[in-house]
């Protein structure tokens, strides 16, 4: 089955918004064994949209769209559908209905132009939006598939793996698609390509890197006539992955950092408190990304100012002997917060964000201490380059590595 993405919004075209949906679904297509092509972007005109559509239609099997399902004049993805298969859109009841309910439940008035997004044309079945007011539409017609989704990140995104993705399985005739992602903190992408090696170059399963924000992932897939072959088919290549990155492979899937601390510290009932200067609360938040994270996380203090940091318990004496940006103050940072919250563990961050050096310090200088009932262990940064908001995020992640691998440890 070959695949195609359109967008549709001018916002897009102007640059005011990034097309992260078309990324997404590229990678979700990958991970199903669809050949995706041609990517396209069109504003909101419904000439422009259905000659992108045509076109999409003459070399593909599968187009998926999003963006344009709004109630508003300039919403015309269900038009550029019936135009370009000269069908005729028909109010559903059943859609008008739920729709009516739903705004009746948030106690608000319903424009009749929303009904708008109760129509379907006959080609077409609705996908449920419970995020939102827009249902999609899955369009069969001719061997041609056609998946129309909001263009609102979160709708799409639960829309397409709980709606349209769930069709999408077995059409394109490959069988069954089995995929593992591996999480990979501490080495750059082009590490983990290098220790990788001749994986790599694996035809089924599939090995491939992608360097996210928050890790590096690897993505391993095969592809089988029955889903338990394709299951271990990537459980054998797993343990080639894992034999050689080790512990730097820190989950798999959605797992991130601060979840993998997160359920670590509750296993073991213990807290972590922190105080960041670098980070400028990052940290904090970053933990707290976590919905489980009360359980855990006691608090925080942004002690950018060396006052504030002597006023949280750091000795003055370490500020002025060491500079605030040093091990010794990192350490002296981690255990007064350890101590003021009364936490199991408490994490001190300090470091140079830049753009200008600090204590003779250059830009991406980075000091961690952990401290907690086995005593102090130190983390340092290998001093990146780029901007603050750069630094501001590399020091998180190496913090909560430091963390995890503190943790993991003791199991």
């Amino acid at each position: 089955m070959r695949a195609e993405i359109l967008s549709c919004g001018t916002e897009l075209l102007l640059g005011h918004i990034s097309d992260t949906n078309a990324t997404f679904l590229a990678q979700s297509l990958s991970s199903l064994g669809i050949d995706l092509y041609y990517v396209s972007q069109v504003g909101d005109n419904l000439g422009r949209i259905v000659e992108t559509l045509r076109r999409a239609w003459d070399r593909s099997e599968l187009i998926i769209m999003t963006g344009g399902l709004g109630p508003t004049e300039d919403d015309l993805t269900r038009e550029a559908i019936s135009a370009l298969l000269g069908e005729t859109m028909q109010v559903d009841p059943r859609l008008e209905e739920e729709l009516r309910a739903a705004f009746a439940a948030r106690h608000a008035y319903m424009p009749e132009s929303n009904v708008k997004q109760a129509t379907l044309i006959p080609s077409a079945s609705a996908l449920p939006n419970p995020q939102g007011t827009a249902p999609g539409w899955f369009v069969e017609k001719d061997g041609h598939i056609i998946v129309a989704m909001p263009g609102v990140p979160r709708e799409m995104y639960r829309m397409w793996e709980k709606e349209a993705a769930p069709r999408l399985v077995g059409q394109n005739g490959a069988g069954s698609i089995f995929t593992r992602l591996f999480r990979v903190s501490g080495l750059g992408e082009s590490t983990v390509e290098e220790e990788l090696g001749e994986l790599l170059h694996s035809d089924n399963p599939t090995v491939a890197t992608y360097a996210k924000s928050d890790a590096v992932d690897v993505r391993v897939t095969a592809k089988a006539d029955a889903r338990q072959k394709a299951v271990e088919m990537v459980e054998r290549v797993e343990a080639q992955v894992r034999r050689v990155l080790g512990t730097h492979i820190f989950g798999t899937d959605k797992d991130t950092l601060q979840s993998v601390i997160g359920k670590y510290l509750f296993e073991r009932r213990q807290s972590l408190a922190v105080m960041e200067s670098l980070t400028g609360g990052l940290l904090a938040s970053t933990i707290t990304d976590h919905p489980g994270s009360s359980a855990y996380f006691v608090g925080g203090i942004v002690s950018y100012s060396s006052d504030i940091k002597v006023q949280m318990g750091v000795p003055r004496e370490v500020a002025e002997q060491y500079g605030v940006v040093s091990p010794e103050t990192a350490r002296a940072m981690a255990s007064s917060v350890r101590e003021l919250f009364h936490a199991d563990y408490g994490i001190g961050v300090t470091g140079v964000a830049g753009p200008e050096m600090q204590e003779g310090k250059p830009v991406g200088t980075v000091y961690i201490a952990l401290a907690g009932p086995q005593g102090i262990v130190d983390g340092r940064g290998p001093g990146w380059r780029g901007s603050r908001e750069d630094q501001k995020r590399f020091a998180t992640l190496a913090a909560l590595n430091l963390l995890r691998l503190h943790l993991e440890s003791l199991r």
